[in-house]
């Protein structure tokens, strides 16, 4: 059970709060997920709401770039509902099921190298902070200056949600595959 209560509609805010809550249904469907803690804090939510849409749907960043990061950033933070919802979206983007099986299982074996790359490259910077200099060049160079700062926003913005989820112990969608930790 979450340790705060979850909003799970904006029929339950008032004022400022509900007009918040009512923008961020309109551009994601729900409350669900970390938004529905962190209407508790609804400027909060507005301005994550924000960066939020940039990095699941706008820039140049590939969709399925921004997936295998989140999915590392999931699994390293031991995150259910960030697993869980990227998952799903995984399958949506093209991830292999390999792929995802193997980053759950914390392994390497057959993820394509290009993957591969962008797994390596969140693993040290969740892990490290740091990313070792061979393979920024080379993420630098595959990317480009632009979609590597994206890259780098997106690892953050993920590993934000998963320790706003794991924070206040938000159960994960039970639709959803559980992360066995």
């Amino acid at each position: 059970m979450a340790r705060v209560p979850v909003f799970k509609s904006p029929d339950e805010l008032t004022g400022e709060a509900r007009r918040i809550a009512d923008l961020i249904v309109d551009t994601r469907s729900s409350l669900e997920g970390p938004f529905s803690v962190w209407m508790h804090a609804p400027e909060w939510a507005e301005r994550v709401a924000h960066l939020g849409a940039m990095v699941r749907w706008e820039g140049t960043l590939e969709p399925r770039l921004r997936t295998l990061a989140a999915l590392v950033v999931g699994r390293h933070f031991k995150a259910q509902y960030v697993w869980g919802i990227q998952g799903v979206i995984g399958a949506e983007r093209g991830v292999p099921r390999a792929t995802i099986d193997a980053i759950r299982d914390e392994r390497s074996d057959g993820i394509p190298p290009d993957d591969l790359q962008i797994i390596d490259f969140t693993h040290q910077l969740i892990g490290k902070h740091r990313v070792d200099a061979p393979l920024a060049a080379a993420v630098l160079a595959r990317l480009g200056a632009d979609r590597y700062v994206q890259l780098t926003t997106c690892i953050g913005y993920y590993a934000m949600l998963a320790m706003t989820v794991n924070g206040v112990e938000l159960e994960p969608n039970p639709a959803h595959e559980a992360l066995n930790v």
